[in-house]
């Protein structure tokens, strides 16, 4: 037997040597808390700015109506019922359904329209393609209180101010901003996806509904969310054509009156405006499911 393959015989009553697992990719020591603070401070930072004014919000929304807007930022009684009182002076729910009612029909007429105008910008080509596509971006660039008083006679004479029809109609010829945003994302999918569904016999409306629209989820969702955030803070349309009728006010220009009629009730205020977030909150959530899901069917595979 060679010295090579000899081993060393362990003494007896040494303790065996215990052996340090370590796992590639993780440090040794655990890090301690003011080292992990001072790696991630600017995203504390940032975190704290963003968190900030949420939590001013609901501590003032909590507190009593003479506590409400001094010097003392921590309540000193807190007042849960400031929510049930913003329901008895408002009627919430109308307003509520209001909003739903405009984010909603604007955000699924938009799709009917701007689905298939992004997909014939980004997919086929046609004489004077570029030129619609700029006059879409001179679109985007074209402020909206340039065209208020036009479009304010023209829903006039059609007897639909004092509602929400001339905010939510003109989502079913496009949105400027949406066809943009759709055309840049279906530009990301492959053509090849495009031919291969052209070979086998499909027009251009199947094509779209069948190969295009499954694989631009992600884009759609993103669409769809920026239009409905929009609809939903819209103030200055909701001014312009329902201030003289309250039972089309939205969420967002009730608010903006309660706090001009109450401007001491700051509680109610607050507990108001944390009312009004709830639903945005929920919708983004369900709408993110959408998105993640959708990140996994684009692509190309094999």
């Amino acid at each position: 037997m060679s010295a090579s393959t000899l081993t060393r015989p362990q003494a007896s009553g040494a303790a065996p040597r215990r052996r340090t697992r370590v796992v590639e990719g993780t440090p040794w020591r655990r890090r301690s808390p003011l080292v992990f603070v001072a790696d991630h401070a600017l995203l504390i930072a940032l975190a704290v700015m963003f968190v900030a004014p949420f939590v001013f919000v609901l501590l003032t929304a909590v507190m009593s109506p003479e506590q409400a807007g001094t010097s003392f930022s921590w309540p000193t009684s807190w007042h849960w019922d400031n929510f049930a009182q913003v329901f008895e002076k408002l009627p919430m729910l109308k307003y509520f359904g209001n909003s739903f009612l405009y984010a909603g029909l604007a955000t699924l007429f938009m799709l009917v329209s701007s689905v298939p105008a992004g997909y014939a910008l980004a997919r086929i080509r046609f004489r004077g393609s570029r030129l619609y596509f700029f006059a879409i971006i001179a679109m985007m660039l074209l402020p909206p209180q340039v065209t208020s008083v036009p479009l304010y006679v023209m829903w006039s004479r059609l007897g639909l101010t004092g509602s929400l029809w001339p905010l939510i109609l003109p989502n079913l010829l496009g949105d400027a901003f949406s066809i943009f945003l759709l055309r840049q994302f279906f530009l990301t999918i492959p053509a090849e996806y495009s031919e291969a569904a052209r070979i086998d016999g499909c027009g251009e409306l199947r094509t779209l509904w069948r190969v295009i629209l499954p694989m631009a989820r992600p884009g759609i969702a993103a669409t769809s969310i920026f239009l409905f955030f929009a609809s939903w803070n819209d103030y200055y349309g909701p001014l312009l054509y329902t201030s003289e009728n309250e039972s089309a006010w939205p969420v967002s220009y009730a608010l903006a009156q309660f706090r001009g009629s109450r401007s001491v009730d700051w509680n109610l205020t607050m507990a108001a405006t944390l009312i009004a977030m709830v639903p945005v909150v929920l919708v983004f959530l369900l709408a993110q499911r959408a998105f993640v899901r959708g990140v996994t069917l684009t692509g190309v595979k094999g």
